[in-house]
């Protein structure tokens, strides 16, 4: 696995990567679709952090799976709202980016759902590329909704295929892939085959702890909090890591402290545990939570934290 650490396009490929297909697909759907679930499915690695509560996801993630005869850079986008504050600006002009650089756009809408919100959500991106529309969650309906949701947007004019999945169970996701290298165009790849993402080591450890939040606390702390690295140091028997959890209010600071500083610990074991695992080492992770009001709509703050 490598992750690279900037946005640097490989310029020079091997003759042998000649007449692959290659290019940009990129994921949109309203909040808890499942997008997050479905790159990781796509990828075989978890890239993407994952929670039953909306809008865990706040940047573009993008995964880059190689194969002999195809390299396809996925991208994860941030559930479509309406914009309340910069941040929410931020993470729709990051949308807005996935769908200037699209080759293929899978439009993804949990079966459950409302089709024709879900439609008057894909027909306002306008798209400019072909889409693959992806009824996910069939394994929690019956097959005639399925056949409904089918027949609902096999008209729509952005949809030149349907595809049902579970993303969580990886059920029909490579049938996906083959339906998606279709609309492929061929080239030569743009990373190296042994690149899985263009977003730094740091910017995943933040996040792993940024979901831990998700999982442990409720209410608006998710929500009015997010995560900084501040500083990644590779020992040779460990790695140490200091981030900064921030937040908008004391109160939120005191609920992520928890009694006795039991909450925080509580976060912290379960973050390094998972990030052990992605970094393959032994880590000692330090944690602060700071105040910092109204940060989501701060422009200056939101550039600190990478928005």
């Amino acid at each position: 696995m490598n992750l690279t650490t900037s946005f640097v396009w490989q310029k020079q490929a091997p003759a042998i990567f000649a007449n692959m297909k290659v290019g940009f697909v990129n994921i949109f759907g309203k909040p808890n679709a499942g997008k997050s679930t479905l790159l990781n499915a796509l990828m075989g690695e978890k890239l993407a952090i994952v929670s039953s509560k909306v809008q865990t996801t706040r940047h573009r993630i993008k995964g880059i799976r190689t194969e002999k005869d195809y390299q396809v850079v996925f991208s994860d986008t941030p559930g479509i709202i309406e914009t309340k504050y910069k941040l929410h600006e931020k993470m729709m002009l990051s949308v807005k980016g996935a769908l200037e650089d699209a080759d293929l756009a899978f439009l993804l809408v949990d079966a459950r759902d409302d089709f024709n919100e879900a439609d008057q959500v894909f027909s306002a991106l306008r798209l400019a590329v072909p889409a693959i529309v992806i009824i996910n969650k069939a394994d929690l309906v019956k097959k005639e909704r399925i056949r409904e949701a089918k027949d609902f947007f096999v008209h729509k004019p952005y949809a030149k295929q349907t595809v049902a999945i579970s993303a969580l169970h990886k059920t029909g996701v490579e049938g996906l892939m083959q339906a998606m290298l279709e609309f492929l165009p061929e080239g030569e790849p743009f990373y190296n085959d042994e690149d899985i993402s263009d977003l730094s080591t740091r910017f995943f450890v933040g996040e792993m702890v940024r979901e831990k939040i998700y999982e442990l606390y409720d209410q608006e702390i998710p929500y009015h909090s997010t995560v900084l690295v501040t500083a990644f140091t590779e020992k040779s028997t460990l790695v140490k890591i200091t981030a900064e959890i921030i937040v908008q209010r004391e109160t939120q600071k005191m609920i992520l402290l928890g009694k006795g500083g039991t909450m925080i610990k509580s976060l912290g074991t379960a973050a390094r545990k998972d990030i052990e695992e992605f970094l393959g080492q032994k880590v000692f992770l330090e944690l602060f939570v700071k105040v910092r009001p109204k940060w989501r709509d701060n422009d200056l703050y939101l550039k600190e934290y990478g928005y």
